[in-house]
């Protein structure tokens, strides 16, 4: 048997429970992993509040959250090659979820072995899914170039935190990022951005500059501000919606007048049909972690105090990434 922090019913952080299930054994093509480090996203809330219930595809309680971990090999699956047991790894655990247990289950053509690169396995957790993410949004859809001019909304999130890293590494040549605070600007500012805007004074702040790429996970009102910041053929690619407001809708003759396009980019569904790529795509950014290009600020509690995270993330009271530390590995404490 094996702990688990599990969502017992849609609701409140106060439903994720301490449960202890069956420890799960590799099916073929899967391995399963040792947790050390799960991280907890904005979408693991989102799945929890039962927004996305209607979807045949996302787990319904009870169920374990948890996308992102680190850990070590615990046991292969049939066809499973290139991995050993006790080897360092990093992995996201679509189509499933399951990181919030001491044991999760992952298709092991998502796995990313961390052997010999030097990196943190708690910034590993904390931004390589995320680069991953960045790094082929950015290549396959972003169209990003040397000197391209990119601005991020909402770039302390999770998702958008590490797209500064990724974008300067594929030759942006000013970035620009939103936060919705001051008191959030100076820790957007080590993600090594060239400025930082408060929402409120967006777009007024940035006056006639303009962008070739925008990356939007936010969504709502600043997404139509957004519109008039694009460059001729500039590109928005829509990877969240944080803001939750699915009623803003874009007027397409703004797109065809400006000579612009919007397109949205989702992990998940990229990964249903070829998951090699994203397990490339960490390869080509873990570089980025092992070196300390990409650092994010991340506070870390215990896995029993999940509920708690959830908690401190929806109120918005942390900056940066919550890990939860699994098996006994770390006490509370910040990178």
């Amino acid at each position: 048997m094996m702990k688990s922090m599990s969502t017992t019913a849609y609701g409140g952080p106060e439903v994720i429970q301490e449960v202890h299930l069956p420890t799960p054994e590799p099916a073929a093509g899967e391995i399963t992993i040792d947790v050390q480090y799960a991280a907890v996203g904005l979408i693991d809330a989102i799945i929890r509040r039962g927004t996305f219930a209607d979807l045949e595809y996302v787990p319904k309680p009870s169920y374990i959250p948890g996308l992102e971990v680190t850990g070590t090999v615990r046991a292969l699956g049939e066809r499973v090659s290139g991995l050993s047991i006790g080897e360092h790894v990093a992995t996201v655990t679509l189509p499933n979820s399951g990181g919030y247990a001491e044991v999760v289950a992952a298709p092991a053509a998502l796995v990313v072995s961390l052997e010999g690169s030097g990196a943190d396995p708690v910034q590993v957790v904390a931004g390589l899914g995320n680069a991953a993410t960045a790094h082929m949004a950015l290549t396959e859809l972003g169209n990003i170039r040397a000197g391209s001019r990119v601005l991020i909304h909402g770039v302390i999130g999770g998702l958008a935190s590490a797209f500064p890293a990724v974008a300067r590494m594929l030759g942006a040549n000013r970035i620009v990022g939103t936060v919705r605070t001051r008191d959030k600007a100076q820790a957007a500012m080590s993600l090594g951005l060239d400025r930082v805007i408060v929402s409120d004074e967006f777009p007024d702040a940035l006056h006639d500059e303009t962008f070739d790429l925008v990356i939007d996970p936010v969504g709502g009102e600043h997404r139509l501000a957004t519109l008039d910041l694009m460059a001729q053929h500039a590109r928005m690619l829509v990877v969240g919606s944080a803001a939750q407001d699915a009623g803003t809708m874009v007027d397409t003759n703004r797109i065809w007048r400006s000579n612009i396009g919007i397109l949205g980019f989702s992990a998940g569904l990229a990964l249903s049909e070829n998951p090699e790529r994203g397990a490339a795509a960490g390869r080509a950014v873990l570089p980025l972690i092992a070196s300390g290009q990409l650092t994010l600020p991340v506070s870390l509690l215990p896995l029993e105090e999940a509920a708690e995270a959830h908690a401190q993330m929806e109120a918005r009271t942390v900056t940066g990434r919550l890990i939860l530390a699994v098996n006994g590995h770390q006490n509370i404490r910040q990178y």
